[in-house]
């Protein structure tokens, strides 16, 4: 191998550092200076290394929330007993309570309460509840649940000593350990101390609370009643004035009070009446509601069982909702316990578009403002700008019985040259009622499966009819117009105006063939007409004898 002299080898170590140094120097005469980049430099790694400091600390929070509420859920749903084939009757026999969950895996609304239910069996078992509760996959174990009379999805059983028992709560966590606690023998809550009532209130939305010198008598008897019977709320009761305070600061002091607290702007109301069970449920039911509900699959059957018969229901997008509830909370407590104020967002199809479909709005993205008197089964429309005011002056004529009753009509049309004519709500009275002439009208709607048959009939009967100057031949769509005296339940229905005698119309069978209806109508224009000539008869003055 050939080895260079050490004379060589200073030579080319020489060379070597000469071009490493005019490297360098260029680099350096095309660089900022030190002086000038050196505080640049130090804030962009500050800047980076605090960038990364708060995302290391976001992602740690985050990954310490995630693994906390995991942690919390794992822990409920092993509270939770899961049910199958083999252990359902024993545990069910076995215990004096079971609040049994039967449930699908592909139903969204049990996925819904799954969580709600493990939470609520926690509580229950932090409280020493005897309740014990359960779970059952209905699909995997069919047969279970058939004897058990689990038909839909979700299901909530109580099984006291084995006896089923319809579950009548509600579907939070909250409710469903409000009504399990009452169930299972603890319908009133007794509070004795400051500490317990500020502790207390941490963990309740609504609740009633009784004031009572002593925890015994008719008044707290009827007090206990009207507890057992309500199944949502709970009742507490103390006999001190301190701790009554601390629940409900307004109290006077008594030796007897009773009101209800919520956790919304009007948190407090009182109770003025006498102590009666009957009497107590009717306050409870009137003001247990917030001032404004929004419905939800979850509340939607605690808002439909208010006894208040009169409601307005606002239909808006959540953003612009947000804008109007304070002033819409300000106008319904002016209404309280007279009107029910419900909320539905109208981008929820399920909630929205059967009451939007009411009013033929279904496709409206704007906020509407509606309104429904169940008592005589009538809707109302707030058609001004659903301003405060405006909302308010509706609610006034809404309660004063002034409002005009809302039908849905499809626009006026054009009926130019049309053998059948088109009628809508808004032209019944005037192309129907008020017409000189006798009027057929077809009755259908679009998903009506014999109606195409029936305007088929209806079409070829105006052709053969077209001569007659005093037949109208129309038809409306009864799924999108509406009118009072036009109360029809049956598509396709064929209805005969006659010209004398609009009040009452001759309604024809669609079954009939084209021949038969073309009869009828032409016995019923040859009836009419003799009526005519009599009347007229009669109005001829006769001689004088």
């Amino acid at each position: 191998m050939f080895r260079p002299k050490p004379t060589s080898r200073l030579i080319l170590l020489t060379l070597t550092l000469l071009l490493l140094v005019n490297f360098l120097t260029s680099i350096k005469a095309s660089e900022p200076t030190a002086d000038e980049n050196e505080d640049g430099e130090l804030e962009e790694l500050l800047a980076l290394d605090e960038q990364v400091e708060q995302e290391e600390e976001q992602e740690g929070s985050s990954a310490t929330v995630r693994s906390s509420e995991a942690e919390v859920l794992t822990k409920a749903q092993r509270i939770v007993l899961e049910l199958n084939h083999d252990n359902t009757k024993r545990v069910i026999e076995g215990h004096e309570f079971v609040l049994v969950l039967g449930y699908a895996p592909w139903c969204s609304r049990s996925a819904e309460l799954m969580p709600q239910f493990a939470e609520a069996a926690t509580s229950l078992k932090e409280l020493g509840s005897p309740l014990l509760l359960a779970k059952l996959d209905a699909e995997r174990h069919p047969k279970t649940a058939s004897s058990l009379e689990i038909k839909g999805f979700p299901t909530l059983l109580l099984f006291v000593n084995g006896t089923s028992h319809v579950y009548t709560g509600g579907f939070s966590a909250e409710e469903i350990v409000i009504w399990a606690r009452k169930k299972t023998g603890e319908p009133v809550i007794r509070i004795s101390s400051v500490t317990e009532a500020e502790e207390f209130l941490k963990k309740q939305h609504i609740f009633v609370v009784g004031l009572f010198e002593k925890f015994e008598g008719p008044d707290y008897e009827e007090f206990v009643k009207a507890a057992a019977v309500d199944n949502a709320i709970q009742f507490v009761g103390v006999s001190n004035i301190e701790v009554a305070k601390v629940l409900f600061p307004t109290v006077k002091p008594t030796n007897l009070f009773l009101g209800i607290v919520k956790s919304e702007p009007e948190r407090y109301t009182s109770y003025e009446g006498t102590f009666e069970t009957d009497k107590i449920l009717q306050f409870l039911d009137y003001n247990k509601l917030p001032l404004v509900n929004k419905l939800t699959e979850t509340n939607s059957a605690r808002v439909y069982s208010s006894p208040i018969k009169l409601q307005v229901l606002v239909f808006a997008e959540a953003y612009d909702f947000k804008k109007l509830l304070e002033p819409l909370q300000d106008v319904a407590r002016q209404f309280k316990s007279k009107i029910l104020f419900i909320y539905i967002d109208n981008t929820d199809e399920n909630l929205a578009k059967p009451y939007l479909t009411l009013f033929g709005l279904e496709e409206s993205n704007s906020t509407v403002v509606t309104a429904f008197d169940i008592s005589v089964n009538s809707k109302y429309l707030l058609e001004s700008d659903p301003t405060p005011s405006n909302i308010k002056e509706f609610c006034s004529g809404l309660l004063r019985g002034t409002l005009s009753s809302h039908f849905k009509s499809q626009p006026i049309p054009d009926n130019t040259n049309e053998t059948v004519q088109s009628i809508v709500g808004k032209t019944f009275d005037d192309k129907v009622l008020n017409s000189h002439k006798n009027v057929l009208l077809e009755v259908f709607t679009p998903w009506c499966i014999n109606c195409e048959t029936t305007s088929k009939h209806v079409e070829k009967l105006a052709k053969h009819f077209k001569g007659l100057d005093n037949l109208v031949f129309a038809r409306i769509d009864a799924s999108a117009n509406e009118h009072p005296k036009l109360q029809v339940n049956d598509y396709p229905t064929l209805l005969f105006y006659t010209a004398n005698d609009k009040a009452n119309p001759i309604k024809l069978s669609t079954k009939s063939s084209l021949k038969d209806l073309g009869t009828t109508i032409n016995k019923h224009l040859k009836a009419k007409a003799k009526d005519n000539v009599a009347k007229e008869k009669d109005n001829v003055p006769k001689d004088e004898l």
